[in-house]
This record gives structure tokens, sequence and C-alpha cells, in this order.
């Protein structure tokens, strides 16, 4: 957050930025990395790649909240199934949780690297296009292949079949472009420092990494340290992938905008107890161990620590004034995410709202409200003098509150569930109340994902005057040796 660690997200000083004229709202200031002296040709051609990737991640967040929408008149009237035959909401479950991580939740995290590596320019920034098509092309195979009942039955790695393959020779595809490109801008000015350049090689490691893992833990017969008395993950488990969550969050600011001259004692200090909760991690090793043990809720109320932390840090950069709600949503977002985690991780709370919707209330507060609000606050950076698509007051307050309000319903639903399991199962006056408002909810979200979509689809369609087809901007490669290594 730019101005301090301690703002708060109210509704009045929200709703006065939200409404400000787009003249008076200050121009984006992106980190040296990628707008230094950048001619301007370069910087519309850069533009034109990362707003390519903000508009394939629009669309999957659409399109996954309109199979949500789907679900929840589902489960509200489950004849209506009947329509579509065999693809019935457990064929559809997998595709929208795939859409939300491996589209929405995955693609502004490419634009990101695009950026850090620079291949948003040509001759790159043309095979940066096919990279992200034949991303958009990995899930559309992938989605038939699970309507078509083809999945490895694991949450998130339903990969199998040929898409198994497929996906992560994508992702092998996107780094070379990545390592090409920085190759090409080995001397470039930004990439001077040994820090730096190990840093990006550490990168591009750790990224060529991933689609190995995504193939090999799409096997149905691996799975992680399970915790006995929940069937699901030990506190050590959470304890680590928080962290991994928590050094994205630490990355994400560099190569987007400035630090602050005055922002390098939070980065320090962040950074030590991060070292420190790793060593705390590595101590607690991956056996299946109960959450009624007390080493393992009292290591993962460790995690408290990040509450005012990465607010902390987030101050220590200087952050474009439009993105200040999306900030300070996600910083709010963070400060319930975390206790929230923990204390549903108690024993005793644990054991009643486990296998209920009071669990998924908990996932939705982390991808729909935190994750998100990071996302746009990536993408508004990203896209310049487009970012204000995102600040629109009726998209913004009707995504942050009906996730709330969503949030507050599964909570409620999951803790009657845990003594009366047939809940959400036998038709009923107050459970037929909640999935009317489930559904009313979904689709408030969805109206904002959409006008998000269409109006960055507009502002796109406007510059080109072109068809719809010239987002993907197939078209004019730029002659490579004019353009500075």
């Amino acid at each position: 957050m730019a101005r301090s660690a301690s703002e708060t997200l109210s509704p009045a000083s929200t709703a006065s930025l939200l409404t400000k004229p787009r003249a008076s709202v200050a121009p984006v200031k992106s980190s040296s990395l990628a707008n230094s002296e950048i001619p301007e040709s370069i910087h519309n051609q850069t533009h034109s790649v990362l707003a390519v990737a903000a508009w394939h991640s629009l669309a999957w967040l659409y399109v996954a909240n309109l199979i949500g929408v789907w679900l929840a008149v589902l489960l509200l009237y489950p004849a209506a199934g009947r329509w579509l035959g065999e693809w019935s909401y457990g064929r559809w479950t997998p595709v929208h949780l795939n859409f939300q991580l491996y589209g929405w939740m995955a693609l502004p995290l490419v634009a990101w690297a695009i950026r850090i590596y620079r291949a948003d320019r040509e001759p790159y920034g043309l095979w940066s296009r096919t990279a992200l098509i034949l991303w958009s092309l990995a899930l559309t195979i992938g989605a038939v292949s699970w309507l078509n009942g083809k999945s490895s039955g694991k949450l998130f790695l339903d990969w199998t079949g040929f898409v198994r393959v497929f996906f992560p020779l994508t992702i092998v595809f996107l780094w070379g472009v990545l390592a090409a490109s920085y190759r090409h801008h080995w001397q470039s000015a930004d990439n001077r420092s040994a820090l730096v350049r190990a840093a990006r090689l550490t990168g591009l490691a750790l990224l060529l990494l991933v689609p190995f893992a995504i193939y090999f833990a799409s096997d149905p017969g691996i799975y992680p340290a399970v915790n006995p008395d929940s069937g699901g993950p030990t506190g050590a488990s959470q304890l680590e992938s928080t962290l991994v969550i928590v050094m994205i969050l630490f990355l994400l600011p560099y190569g987007l905008v400035e630090r602050k001259a005055t922002g390098r004692k939070w980065i320090q200090t962040a950074w030590v107890i991060f070292a420190i909760e790793a060593l705390l991690c590595l101590g607690l090793g991956r056996q299946d161990v109960s959450h009624h043990r007390p080493i393992e809720f009292i290591s993962l109320g460790s995690l408290l620590v990040w509450v005012p932390l990465i607010p902390a840090y987030y101050s220590a950069f200087a952050w474009p004034s439009n993105t200040r709600p999306w900030r300070l949503a996600a910083m709010g977002w963070w400060t319930l995410l975390v206790p929230a985690g923990w204390c549903l991780f108690l024993p005793g709370i644990l054991d009643r709202l486990k296998f209920t919707d009071g669990l998924v209330g908990h996932s939705i507060m982390a991808m729909a409200g935190f994750v998100t609000s990071i996302l746009i606050l990536i993408l508004a950076v990203l896209l310049e003098e487009d970012a204000d698509i995102f600040n629109g007051r009726v998209a913004f307050f009707a995504w942050h509150g009906a996730t709330f309000a969503y949030v507050a319903l599964f909570l409620v639903a999951g803790w009657r569930e845990g003594v009366d399991p047939g809940f959400t199962m036998v038709p009923g006056t107050t459970r037929d109340v909640l999935y009317i408002v489930r559904l009313l909810l979904g689709i408030a979200m969805t109206a904002a994902s959409a006008q998000w979509f269409w109006q960055l689809t507009r502002r796109m369609r406007s510059r080109s005057s072109l068809p719809l087809e010239a987002l993907f901007h197939w078209s004019a490669s730029v002659n490579p040796e004019s353009h500075p290594r």
C-alpha cells in the first residue's frame, strides 16, 4: 500500500476514488524495468501484448463465473441437469475450478512474467501472443476432456490423457519464449546487476520445474501428507503452501513499480522473518499428522505475523494512485484471510466444519476476495491508462459485497451442516433460501466480471478498428533489428 500500512478501506474513501473522473487519476508510474526511455512504438507493442494477456485472463474469469452460476442453478433445481445429458454437476465442477485457477488466476502472473523478461516486445511479442493462445487452447481441450468424464480425480489436477501432456508442453513453450527474450536483453541496462541476473535466472529455473510438477502431480497415485482426523492437509503443509504465497507476494511488486527510498526497512524485516518461518517449516517435516497436536496449530499460528507485515511490505513501493482501491481491498481481505484460516484449523472447529461449505467459504475468501484483488492490482499496473476499466464503482462494490456475503453464507451453512449433514442435501425452506441467495450473489459477481471483460474488449477494438479476431494480433510482425538490445 502506497501511503501507510495502517490504511483501511472505508466506503466513503473508496467511493470517492472510484468515482473520480479519468483525467484526475494520476497516470501509472511503472518501474524502470519496463518503461524507462522506451520509444513510443515499442511502448505500444508492449501494451498490446499485455492487453491481450489481460483479455485472456478476464475472458476465463467471465466464463468460469458463468459456469459457477450454472452450478448454483443445479443445486437449487437439480432437474435442470437433464437439459445437458451426461454433462452433470460433477463434470462441470472441475471445469469451473480449473478455469478459475489456470485461466483467471494464472494468466495475470504469466503477463507479469512476460513483462519481467521483456517478452512483450517484438520479435518476442508475437511468440508471447502465441503462448497465450496455446494456453487457452489447452484449457479448452481440458474442458472437453472433463465434461466427457476423463479426469484424474484430483482437485485442480484433473489433467489426464492427451491434455496432461499438452498443457505442460504449453508451459514449456512459454518458458522458451521468456528464456529467448531474456537472452536477447541480457546486456540491457536494468540487467547488469549480478543480483538481478541471479534472481531472473532462478525464476526461469523454477518456472521450468512447473510443467513437470503438474504432470507428475496429476498422477492419481501420488498424494501429499494427510491429516488423518480431517482428511485434509496437515498444519505443516498449510504452512508450506502459505509461505509459497508469501514469497510470490514478495516478488510481484518488482518489475511493476519502484521501491520507495524509505521502504528498505520493511522489506528487509519481511525477508528475515520469512527465513525464520522457512526453517520452522522444514523442521516440521511431511508426516501424516493430526491437527489435534499442539505443534501443528501453534506453528500454523506463526503465520499471523504476516497480517501486518504484508501491508507494511507493500507500503514500501510507490504504487500508482489509481490502483489504491484494489490495494486496500487486497490488504483488507488478507487481514481477514490469515486469522480466519488459522481459526478454522483449530481442534473442535475443524472437526465440525470438515467436509462442509464452511471450508468452501474460506476458499472463496481467498480466491474471490484476496487473490482476485491482487491479480486486478497487477493487471491495473500493466494496463496503465486502461486501468480505469477496473475502477467502476458498481462493479467494484458488487464483486466485494457479493464475495463477503458469499463467505458469510457458506460459514453459516457449514456450521449448520456440521451437526446436520443432510441440511444441504434435503430440500427445505432454509436451505432453499440460502441457495437462492447464493445464486443471486453469483450472478452479481458474474455481472462485475462481464463489465471488466467487455470494457477491455471495447477498448482494444476501438484502438485497432478491426474485427474481434484482431485481439490476438496475428498480423504485422516488426523487424527485430529496429529494436535496441
